[in-house]
């Protein structure tokens, strides 16, 4: 139990230098830009395109091996479609090579270190024991400490580590959801807000959903977003400003207004 609870007081101290950050900043009404985590969701709808979404879930769970704040951490399936979505995901997981991230024909690397490595897989374990079925992967990987196996579990709840905080790393946790309420609601339960994915080919569905998802970005039937022209970041505990396009030019200067009235 040791090292969870290292991994802990280490996200729990990051947060306290955060707050601190502020407060400092307050007394002299300084500007701050932060960019923080975020716990992304990843919803597939009856109407999507199952490929499609397996494709945009591969891409959006496992670049740089799970390792970015946009990550998706928490993946939400329709009833419907569920176990034809998990059986395409599990499928494309399965073309996944592990190792040295120099080997071209790698493509899930090592985690940072080894205490990345520990929390994913006591992320997978908590769930295991709370009722999730461990379909791929699920251990450290033979090529070294700081390695783990892409994984995916079904079967998942809300009440799971992986699904309350974020996992950074390769695993990756499917839930069902019944209606388009009920996977807002679930999307929305996050403290952070940084990014959202979803898939839909209904048109109505997608500008309903694309509002009601509490974060800063959206992909709406795309798994990667990020793209220096657009504004990068969140709402929430997710951070403060933006990041990249004009707009991330705004942190960093201050506007004046000026009035001009008549010269003679």
């Amino acid at each position: 139990m040791k090292t969870p609870q290292l991994s802990y007081v280490r996200i729990s101290s990051f947060l306290m230098e955060i707050q601190l950050l502020l407060q400092d900043c307050a007394p002299y009404v300084k500007r701050v830009s932060l960019e923080l985590g975020g716990n992304a969701p990843f919803i597939v709808f009856n109407s999507a395109n199952v490929s499609a979404a397996a494709d945009g879930a591969i891409a959006s769970k496992f670049r740089n091996s799970g390792q970015t704040c946009v990550c998706t951490n928490r993946f939400l399936v329709q009833e419907e479609i569920y176990d034809e979505f998990v059986a395409q995901f599990s499928k494309k997981m399965q073309t996944f090579v592990v190792g040295n991230g120099m080997d071209p024909n790698v493509n899930i690397g090592p985690l940072i270190n080894e205490i990345a490595v520990e929390k994913a897989d006591r992320h997978v374990k908590d769930a295991v024991n709370k009722g999730a079925e461990l379909v791929t992967g699920g251990k450290v990987h033979s090529s070294g400490k700081c390695f783990y196996e892409p994984t995916l579990l079904k079967n998942v709840k809300t009440d799971m580590l992986i699904c309350q905080e974020e996992t950074f790393g390769p695993v990756a946790g499917v839930m069902k959801f019944k209606s388009e309420e009920e996977a807002i609601e679930i999307a929305n339960t996050a403290k952070t807000g940084l990014a959202g994915y979803f898939y839909s080919q209904d048109i109505s569905q997608i500008w309903r959903v694309a509002k009601a998802l509490e974060v800063g970005m959206v992909g709406v039937n795309e798994g990667i977003i990020s793209t220096a022209e657009a504004p990068f970041g969140g709402i929430k505990e997710s951070g403060i400003g933006r990041e990249g396009s004009h707009y991330g030019i705004d942190e960093y200067v201050n506007m004046k207004y000026i009035c001009l009235g008549g010269l003679n």
